[in-house]
């Protein structure tokens, strides 16, 4: 009996010692890579090991060792885009990594709108993806999605697997992504890598870490186990389950398409996301990278019972760009849809997105931002409001005029507006209102939005505080 426990014992021991190198599932064949850099890897071995590191497109070799807890990590330099390569880690044992392609990798989060799949919701879906599916064939543009995890504590691994673009793979695609991706894989000519990481419904207090939250005293940070009421509600919990294993891949920026969940909450909306945002850069240590952001599309929220104004959460929205460098938002003020939170325009988001990095952070030129909405002026029974960054001039997309314009006097009641343009000002008068003080335009749940510059839409907006 003692010798048959000895020859166990060693069994063991042995295939502890021979252990191969294990990686998070991130890294793995098919991967990619951002360029031109110091990519970081990591992951387990055996304790106090000597890993070697060689990769194909140098044929460099970088030494490594594991801790007493058989954890790693080690940066490798990328090269400019290409590929196929190869990595081969080897502890003793070898683990080579396939087909790893070297470009550019953004990260791609938030709520329903980014998890959204080419092949959409049940009743569902998402415009053009049939014919855009049938034309995906790309294997320079791949996606890992991270499957759903919500954790009370942070785990360091994410379950999921890379893929490339085709008919069959595309389908399971987040959409959003995928249009953001396909624009940048057309126009830099480069394989592009898309990290999604989201969940239906999540709360921006989920994406945070309880340190963040604590200039928030109505987020109600978890405790213990116990007190994890949602899944994809309660704060810490997907920042703990699906974005702390991520922290360190090496990547260009982020896409976040969320807010829906939080318009109730929509007071606080741009200083929580303001500081999600700085969160998310200190914790990767990748400076001030680009993140760039969907407004919430118009829809009518009191479908579901919320007696809110999410123009409200648009608006707080909109303030982030101001107030975080580095950031853009991406408006989807004629991509709504009336009875749904999901909206089928799914190509304008991620297009618009693309628009934002390819002319903010890739430096292309002649890529217009969207104009914004910059101040009014009252002149007797006018109004006349201006924008910024609108060059070519402001329109209706609909016809000489529109009805989402509102108008204010002192009693602060607000009328439609006949409105009119004239040398890149929006004029409003009322009958009703003989001393205007205040503007609005399509400062309401659902409005399917017609005020244009430079064929991109403008966000909703007041001059009021009230």
């Amino acid at each position: 009996m003692k010798n048959l426990f000895l020859f166990i014992l060693f069994t063991l021991f042995g295939l502890t010692a021979s252990a191969k190198v294990l990686l998070p599932k991130f890294f793995s064949d098919g991967m990619v890579l951002q360029r031109e850099t110091s990519a970081n890897l990591w992951g387990t071995a055996r304790k106090n090991a000597n890993i070697t590191i060689s990769t194909s497109w140098d044929k460099k070799e970088y030494r490594s060792r594991s801790d007493k807890n058989g954890q790693w990590r080690q940066s490798i330099q990328t090269p400019a885009a290409g590929g196929p390569y190869t990595i081969t880690l080897d502890d003793g044992d070898q683990t080579i990594l396939n087909d790893v392609l070297i470009g550019e990798v953004w990260i791609c989060s938030g709520q329903s709108n980014m998890e959204m799949q080419m092949k959409g919701f049940k009743a569902q879906p998402v415009e053009g993806a049939i014919i855009d599916g049938m034309h995906s064939k790309d294997p320079l543009l791949r996606m890992f999605t991270v499957k759903r995890n919500s954790q009370f504590a942070p785990v360091d691994t994410v379950s999921g697997s890379w893929m490339d673009a085709n008919p069959v793979h595309v389908r399971e695609f987040s959409a959003t992504a995928y249009y953001f991706g396909r624009e940048l894989r057309q126009v830099l000519d480069i394989p592009v890598g898309l990290i999604v990481t989201a969940w239906g419904g999540s709360a921006c207090e989920a994406w945070m870490t309880a340190d963040w939250l604590r200039a928030f005293p109505d987020a109600k940070i978890p405790h213990s186990p116990a007190d994890i009421k949602s899944s994809n509600r309660t704060p810490t919990v997907l920042y703990n389950g699906m974005l702390h294993p991520l922290i360190g891949y090496t990547m260009r920026g982020v896409i976040w398409y969320q807010g829906e969940d939080n318009v109730p909450r929509y007071a606080t909306y741009a200083d929580m996301l303001g500081t999600m945002i700085r969160g998310w850069r200190s914790d990767w240590q990748q400076g001030d990278f680009p993140f760039y952001y969907c407004q919430i599309a118009p829809y009518d929220y009191s479908l579901i019972g919320w007696d809110v104004n999410s123009a409200l959460l648009r608006e707080q929205q909109a303030k982030v760009e101001r107030n975080v460098i580095n950031t853009g938002m991406a408006v989807l003020m004629d991509a709504g849809l009336e009875y749904g939170i999901h909206p089928r325009k799914k190509r304008q988001a991620g297009e618009r997105l693309a628009m934002l990095a390819l002319g903010k952070t890739y430096g292309i030129g002649g890529i217009p931002e969207h104009a914004r909405y910059e101040g009014v002026e009252f002149r007797g029974d006018t109004a006349v409001v201006r924008f910024d960054r609108s060059k070519e001039w402001v329109y209706f997309d609909k016809g000489i005029t529109s009805d989402l314009f509102e108008i204010a006097g002192a009693d602060r009641v607000f009328h439609p507006a006949q409105a009119w343009i004239e040398r890149n000002r929006v004029y409003l008068r009322s009958d009703a209102v003989k001393s205007p003080v205040a503007v609005r335009y399509a400062f309401r749940n659902w409005a399917d939005g017609d005020l244009f510059c430079d064929g991109l839409p403008i966000s909703s907006f007041r001059s009021d505080n009230w």
